[in-house]
């Protein structure tokens, strides 16, 4: 598979508004995995994390009061560890830190490309 170095986050609208909201609540360590042709379950994963269980509970309720689209299945959001938020399209992981370390999501996905965000600018990372 060859890879291109593609802003496809920018391309995406409902992406693009999903990495804002969680940006906006401070979400550490934003990563968008492009997984089409790779993966038959969605197109894209968002990681992301948070400090502390309110934090990652905040970015999760901003995502989903910010998008037109509801997600069409929710996990995790009793434990507040690692919240799933389904989108068909769009899978969005967002984890407290010291679950993102153990699980290690862009390690099992490392064929997909990458666009990384710190601190609100955008990386892009073709791996």
């Amino acid at each position: 598979m060859s890879n291109k170095s593609v802003d496809f986050v920018k391309n995406n609208s409902s992406l693009n508004k999903i990495v804002e909201l969680a940006l906006t609540k401070k979400a550490i360590e934003l990563n968008v995995l492009d997984v089409r042709g790779i993966s038959s379950i969605t197109d894209y994963f968002v990681i992301c994390s948070g400090n502390s269980e309110p934090q990652v509970k905040a970015i999760s309720d901003h995502i989903r009061k910010g998008t037109n689209k509801k997600p069409h299945h929710i996990e995790g959001y009793e434990n507040q560890n690692w919240i799933l938020l389904d989108y068909f399209d769009i899978i969005v992981h967002i984890f407290k830190s010291e679950e993102r370390e153990y699980y290690n999501l862009e390690r099992l996905w490392a064929d997909a490309p990458l666009n990384k965000y710190h601190n609100e600018k955008s990386e892009i990372s073709i791996t």
